[in-house]
């Protein structure tokens, strides 16, 4: 296990709390945010302003850390591919457990332990934040995309088309040229 470095953003000290079930401390911070913090197609950019409210709560195992998070995510539309930006916010609330007092059935990869009186919260933060974000972000809820044919951008031209014709009737289609505008011509006996 690495030590937590107290200089970190992410890193809260709780000795204020000592180890009292029932103190309680609440926290504003403006912090810059992490690296990777979203997906190939949308993101909160590294290093952009990241507001947290937090509730740093003594329990018997440990300490509760509930909250919020709000930035601003960018990303592009999936169906138009234009660049968008939008708001985030995400709570999450998790329990940092004391050296050796984790209940039992927890799994082991799944907790997360103070280190001294120091607990980071940014394994947390980039759970619930990543998951906040739209899987298929748009730029508006009724956006045409592009067109399937040429990569137009079906919102700039609304009656945008193209006369496609079916490769299972494209053998027949020089005999439509043939026909008469009533159709077929009447066979004389």
């Amino acid at each position: 296990m690495h030590r937590l470095d107290p200089r970190s953003p992410l890193v809260l000290d709780t000795f204020e709390l000592g180890r009292r079930p029932g103190t309680m401390r609440r926290l504003r911070l403006t912090v810059p945010a992490p690296a990777d913090l979203g997906t190939e197609v949308i993101r909160v950019l590294p290093g952009s302003r990241l507001d947290l409210e937090l509730r740093l709560e003594a329990v018997m195992e440990g300490v509760l850390a509930s909250g919020t998070a709000r930035g601003r995510a960018a990303g592009e539309c999936v169906r138009c591919l234009d660049d968008l930006e939008q708001g985030v916010e995400a709570e999450f609330q998790e329990l940092y457990t004391y050296p050796g007092r984790a209940p039992e059935g927890d799994d082991e990869d799944e907790r997360y332990e103070l280190d001294g009186d120091l607990l980071d919260v940014e394994p947390v933060l980039r759970d619930a934040v990543v998951l906040s974000l739209p899987f298929q972000p748009v730029c508006s809820p009724d956006c045409p995309g592009l067109c399937s044919e040429c990569g137009a951008r079906l919102a700039d031209s609304p009656g945008h088309s193209h006369q496609v014709v079916d490769p299972r009737w494209a053998a027949l289609q020089h005999l439509a040229g043939d026909q008469p505008a009533g159709g077929a011509e009447k066979r004389k006996k």
